[in-house]
């Protein structure tokens, strides 16, 4: 059987598509499912599959070439089938040869000069670091009419996208899928299998790869589609209007700096007897660890944790504070050390690593000794602002603890450069960063722009999740002393929890009681991470919490526990005594 497979129409308005990466060579086997190509469409980068078992017999196209669509790129065919007929004619359609060689992968196309520059500078604006705040600067300058360009070192999307946020995510759905395949039976699936379930590393590695990859070519082709110049190379900010990168000068009339952060360490021996792990190297992870001990109880530590749990793993945390998620509602920490708990994970909190030697890590904690044996460790410490190339004292940056100081519009003490995610240190998200470079963009274009800092909310990804916006409850007793009223509600009460088999957890609200203002949300349940979205909007729009509580929300949702929690603040919670 012979398939000529065709440049495909994935739009109404699409008429050709690039052909990005071919997959597979001639003369390789592919199997049904497995990618065969990628083409770039005018949004984003997509994966093509194979629809059946065969043998790539011909590939058509080159990397890079732009085909109409509907027109012949590649044939699958049988070992033993003839494809003369079949490649001759489709290479009629293409106006090609048809004993052209077959086309391989090209080097990376050349950096397109930078446009002429319309006045004394190559560029209006010129931002150096392509991750989540970097490229959104980037592509909303552009849109506002400015002549945009972005020098990134490495792939675009920055340590988020490539080597934190959606690696790390991908991961923990692959543990999630194997939760559900345990607990199938739960909910009467009935599977042989099931007990004896685990992970193939190698595989998620690569689903993981395929996720990245994807999302690195969006990002890719959307700043393309802005006309931003995308400059490959490490920046460095020379003095106030100029950026070197790539062995040339280039000048701008506003620069930001999205440079991001870098992994941090303790400054403690470590002789070698363990495998030392940091978080790219755990996202890189073709096994999983026997026992591990996770040093850090933070966000990426308990992400860990979880993970290397639901994986199989025997693992302990080290945190040096009394509490692991310390910037997390207490109640609520309790809550997810319970789960983590329940995994197996051994925790020490208010531990001091003191150091790794002899294949343990060795800390202090209430004035003695402790000692934990392990084969791998993972730091997990935290990240600190990246500098590199921005010699701050020598250009007049004001910097504040190790990160680049910034005014409410991201301007630092050069007023025409500016510092967005985590190398201002204000806020180490990504999506504090993507909201950061629109601002930043917003104010180089005189449309003003200032960052709120009080409503950013902070997602946590084990199961149950947890998403939070606004003040702890300890944080609005010391504000508002006993002119609070909290609201909670139970997620055993919530019927959409309870079909999904994830009745763990809480909805907690804070309110002022004066005026019933929100000042603080917190969820730990199923669905925590996009729910939080609607107290983030409450809080930007001064909503009360009678007014959220008054919103109909649809039934049956998890975020009904949510309306019941802000019932509950007013002691009318309905569906909780």
């Amino acid at each position: 059987m012979i398939d000529v497979i065709v440049m495909p129409k994935l739009g109404f308005n699409m008429d050709e598509g690039k052909l990005v990466t071919w997959y597979k060579a001639e003369g390789e086997a592919i199997g049904k499912g497995e990618p065969l190509f990628a083409i770039e469409t005018d949004k984003t980068n997509i994966d093509v599959e194979a629809t059946r078992d065969g043998i790539v017999r011909k590939l058509l196209v080159s990397e890079g070439d732009s085909i109409p669509v509907t027109l012949p790129i590649a044939i699958i065919a049988d070992g033993a089938d003839d494809v003369g007929a079949e490649v001759e004619k489709a290479c009629a359609l293409l106006g090609r040869e048809p004993g052209a060689a077959a086309p391989s992968a090209k080097e990376a196309p050349a950096q397109a000069a930078p446009p002429a520059p319309a006045a004394d500078r190559d560029f209006d604006a010129v931002v150096i670091g392509g991750g989540p705040g970097g490229y959104v600067a980037a592509i909303r300058l552009a849109q506002l009419g400015k002549r945009a360009a972005l020098i990134e070192k490495d792939s675009v999307g920055g340590v988020c996208l490539n080597r934190g946020c959606i690696p790390t995510k991908a991961l923990l759905r692959s543990v999630e899928a194997l939760n559900e395949v345990r607990e199938c039976e739960n909910f009467g699936v009935l599977c042989a299998s099931a007990g004896s379930a685990s992970l193939d590393m190698k595989k998620v590695q690569a689903r993981k790869a395929g996720v990245v990859k994807q999302l690195v070519g969006g990002v890719e082709a959307l700043l393309k589609g802005n006309g931003v110049t995308l400059i490959r190379g490490e920046g460095a900010l020379k003095d106030a209007h100029t950026v070197e990168a790539g062995g040339r000068a280039y000048s701008a009339e506003s620069i930001v700096i999205a440079t991001g952060s870098s992994i941090k360490s303790l400054p403690i021996p470590i002789d070698g007897s363990v495998d030392m792990l940091t978080s790219d190297d755990v996202l890189a992870l073709d096994s999983v660890p026997k026992e591990a001990v996770i040093i850090g109880g933070g966000v990426i530590g308990v992400e860990f944790a979880y993970f290397l749990a639901c994986a199989g793993a025997k693992v302990t945390v080290v945190e040096f504070l009394e509490r692991v998620l310390p910037m997390v509602d207490e109640e609520i920490t309790a809550l997810a050390a319970a789960r983590l708990a329940e995994l197996g994970v051994e925790i020490h909190t208010g531990a001091r690593v003191t150091g790794i030697a002899d294949g343990a890590v060795n800390f202090q904690k209430d004035g003695k000794e402790h000692s934990v044996k392990a084969g791998s460790v993972i730091m997990a410490v935290g990240r600190a602002p990246d500098l590199g190339g921005i010699d701050c004292e020598s250009l007049g940056i004001r910097t504040e603890g190790g990160a680049i100081a910034t005014d409410s519009a991201l301007r630092t003490s050069l007023p025409n450069v500016y510092a967005i995610g985590d190398v201002n240190g204000k806020a180490m998200l990504a999506h504090t960063a993507t909201m950061e470079g629109i601002c930043a963009a917003d104010s180089i274009c005189g449309h003003g722009g200032e960052m709120r800092y009080d409503s950013i909310p902070t997602a946590i990804y084990i199961q149950p999740e947890i998403a939070s916006v606004g003040l702890t409850e300890a944080q609005a007793r010391e504000r508002y002393g006993d002119r609070i009223k909290i609201g909670k509600f139970p997620l055993l009460a919530n019927g959409k929890a309870k079909v999904a088999g994830q009745e763990k957890g809480l909805a907690k609200v804070i309110a002022e009681s004066e005026y019933g203002e929100i000042v603080g949300v917190h969820l730990y349940c199923l669905h925590a991470t996009d729910m939080i979205a609607e107290a983030v909007a409450a809080m930007n729009l001064e909503a009360t919490a009678e007014e959220i509580a008054g919103s109909v929300h649809p039934h049956p949702t998890v975020s009904e526990a949510i309306q019941e929690a802000f019932h509950a603040v007013s002691g009318k919670a309905i569906h909780w005594i």
